[in-house]
């Protein structure tokens, strides 16, 4: 997977926290934190790939299954919530990598910064000492761009992921132009997100897919936009972005 630069990023920001990025190969986070904390994020981001791709060299189905995939004892902590979050959303592991890696980086980064937000391509881990805003990106859908989640710090820390089967790379099966999920657990709202978008291909869907997403035990919410219609369901502050 070839580097690709993320324009939408130009427009994130939050009052007085300091952005910067870490890279590596297909890893690209976007960070907010009190203080730059770029060298700590880049080494803490070699850590947890190493783990993953090492476990990967010995288990490659690992990366390639659409479904569950049991793991064993010794497996590195990463591996296992990875794959732990696939079981409960009924996915492939790899479904839940960009919300792993966001999560462990982010606890990394609290030890150095009361307050951090790791995005990573959609898929955000925040810590946060007061209320800030996620915006909802969703292709063509007219609501893109002009609902937000409100979040509040005593719901973090919040995994708040999204798939969409109309924009990005990311494989989907689905066709909704944006599914938002929130959990306590990164990983798993990265999982349910795909899981759930997977299930909606028409405005007839929303509802079906939102009752799969009750069914997903450790999620909080779970928004659904296709075209010119929106479903939610949970613990979930939509405000208008003006």
């Amino acid at each position: 997977m070839t580097h690709e630069e993320r324009h939408y990023r130009k427009s994130i920001k939050a009052e007085g926290l300091s952005k910067f990025t870490a890279v590596d190969k297909e890893t690209d986070l976007l960070i907010l934190a009190r203080k730059n904390l770029q060298r700590e994020a880049h080494a803490s981001v070699l850590r947890f790939r190493s783990e993953l791709e090492n476990y990967i060299t010995k288990d490659p189905d690992f990366m390639k299954s659409l479904s569950p995939k049991r793991v064993g004892l010794r497996a590195p902590k990463i591996v296992k919530d990875m794959a732990s979050a696939a079981k409960r959303a009924k996915v492939g592991p790899m479904a839940a990598v960009a919300g792993t890696i966001a999560e462990y980086v982010g606890k990394d980064l609290q030890r150095h910064s009361k307050e951090v937000i790791v995005e990573n391509g959609g898929d955000i881990y925040m810590k946060i000492t007061q209320p800030r805003r996620v915006s909802i990106f969703a292709g063509s859908s007219p609501f893109s761009e002009r609902i937000a989640l409100e979040i509040d710090p005593d719901q973090t820390p919040l995994g708040v992921c999204t798939s969409a089967g109309t924009v990005g790379h990311s494989l989907s099966f689905g066709a909704a132009d944006a599914v938002v999920v929130t959990s306590k657990s990164t990983a798993l709202a990265d999982a349910a997100a795909t899981a759930i978008g997977n299930t909606v291909k028409t405005v007839a869907d929303i509802q079906g897919g939102l009752n799969f997403a009750r069914r997903i035990k450790g999620i909080n919410s779970a928004l659904i936009i296709k075209d010119d219609h929106i479903g939610a369901w949970g613990r979930m502050k939509i405000v208008a972005v003006k």
